[in-house]
């Protein structure tokens, strides 16, 4: 009783409470599911007979987390065999409590069974973490690609690589996953939006690395990772960017932008907010400044309401752009916004979201090539963005770049937010 009462004043929340615990019982559920349901579709449709991910101590692959963890004391091998409508799996080489207790695997045994445990299921098709466009999808070594090779004998020319598969595996989502992921969405939307208040700025004080360290103190205590190395706070002016995180104190008239995610359940969220510091007499942002906002909006709007599932994303975005020409906006290249006054001009970001800020699965975005040629599934996590360039008559019509960004589902019904989404400029007064 003591000990709990203390570790209750220290941490603030009883001992009972096992958010650790609980938070492995979730993921335990998420991957039983991703197993069950979304793995023999994903290898059927990539011709896979097996999947194997090949880890060694203090060289784990990008999937580790989402393969169960585990210890690899030398080299460790999660195989993955389709038997049609369910795919076996077998640990070899690994163990440990969360591994092994979470009972989403049919076998353990040791990593010296790898090429009879092979033979013995003799597939043609042996998908590998090799990748060409995908970093969360390439984490076999040289070394441990030719380690494998070597100890499948004959079975190493079968080896192939399993980019798409991943991504598909990865990408395709349970109704228990879109659940976490929104959850990490709020808790993203909380702290970003408390970041940018009078709770954390005063005006003439509070610098951009003072808002972007406690984001940071906020994660530490609640547990939360991120995909990003510090929170991007930034001002932005007639000349661009002013300055991003740093000891720059903020002041009265700033135009602030924020850039950043959470990691919550080896979820990834990404996502922008947008602040302006009142002058001294000021109600409300300057109506240029409110302008920008709400053709970002628009811009928003078109992309929620055309955004739908397609053959491939390069489609769904072929039907975006369209769509925003005919509404009057100018689709232009990154930060190259045109001298036209009379038009918004827009750069268009849409991008696969969920186990990284950049997730791996099909995208919409100009820096996603490959992953354009992907077909866009309902299910699919996608994060909204965009960048529009609007006319500031106060800063002599030099363009109030206004980036948007929140985090969405694809549906058959089209794009469906799983939090509230970005509907004002936040105002510090």
């Amino acid at each position: 009783m003591i000990l709990a009462a203390t570790l209750t004043i220290i941490t603030g929340a009883p001992v009972s409470g096992q958010e650790a615990r609980a938070r492995w019982e979730r993921m335990c559920q998420i991957r039983a599911e991703k197993f069950d349901l979304v793995m023999p579709t994903a290898m059927e449709d990539n011709d896979l007979d097996m999947w194997i991910v090949v880890m060694r101590e203090g060289l784990l692959d990008p999937l580790w987390e989402a393969l169960g963890r585990g210890y690899v004391g030398d080299w460790g091998f999660w195989v993955f065999t389709s038997q049609g409508a369910r795919v076996e799996r077998a640990v070899l080489g690994v163990g440990g409590y969360r591994l092994e207790q979470c009972d989403v695997y049919d076998y353990f045994g040791s990593a010296d069974e790898l090429a009879d445990y092979v033979a013995s299921r003799d597939p043609d098709r042996i998908g590998v973490n090799i990748a060409e466009s995908i970093g969360g999808a390439d984490g076999l070594s040289y070394t441990s690609f030719n380690r494998l090779k070597e100890q499948l004998g004959s079975y190493g020319d079968r080896l192939v690589s399993a980019e798409r598969f991943v991504s598909d595996f990865r990408a395709t989502r349970t109704a228990v996953e879109i659940a976490a992921f929104a959850e990490a969405g709020e808790i993203s939307r909380e702290i970003a939006e408390r970041a940018f208040s009078n709770e954390v700025i005063t005006p003439g004080q509070t610098t951009l690395e003072d808002v972007a360290w406690w984001m940071s103190d906020q994660q530490l205590a609640r547990g939360l990772e991120s995909s990003f190395d510090m929170p991007s706070v930034y001002i932005t002016g007639p000349d661009g960017i002013v300055a991003t995180s740093t000891d720059r104190i903020i002041q009265r008239g700033d135009l602030l932008m924020l850039d950043w995610g959470v990691g919550f359940l080896d979820f990834y969220t990404d996502m922008k907010r947008i602040a302006y510091v009142l002058r001294e007499g000021e109600t409300e942002p300057p109506l240029g400044v409110r302008h920008a906002f709400e053709q970002g909006r628009r811009v928003r709007d078109i992309m929620k309401a055309t955004i739908k599932p397609a053959p491939t994303a390069q489609e769904a975005l072929n039907r975006t752009r369209t769509a925003l020409e005919v509404a009057g906006f100018n689709l232009v290249e990154f930060n190259q916004p045109s001298s036209d006054p009379d038009v918004t001009d827009v750069v268009l970001g849409p991008h696969s979201v969920g186990n990284w800020g950049h997730g791996i699965g099909p995208s919409l975005a100009f820096f996603n090539p490959t992953r354009m040629t992907y077909e866009l599934r309902p299910s699919t996590l996608i994060s909204i963005e965009l960048f529009a360039y609007t006319a500031n008559p106060a800063w002599d019509n030099e363009k109030i770049r206004i980036p948007l960004e929140d985090d969405a589902v694809v549906t058959d019904r089209g794009v469906e937010w799983l939090y509230p989404v970005n509907d004002r400029v936040l105002v510090i007064k």
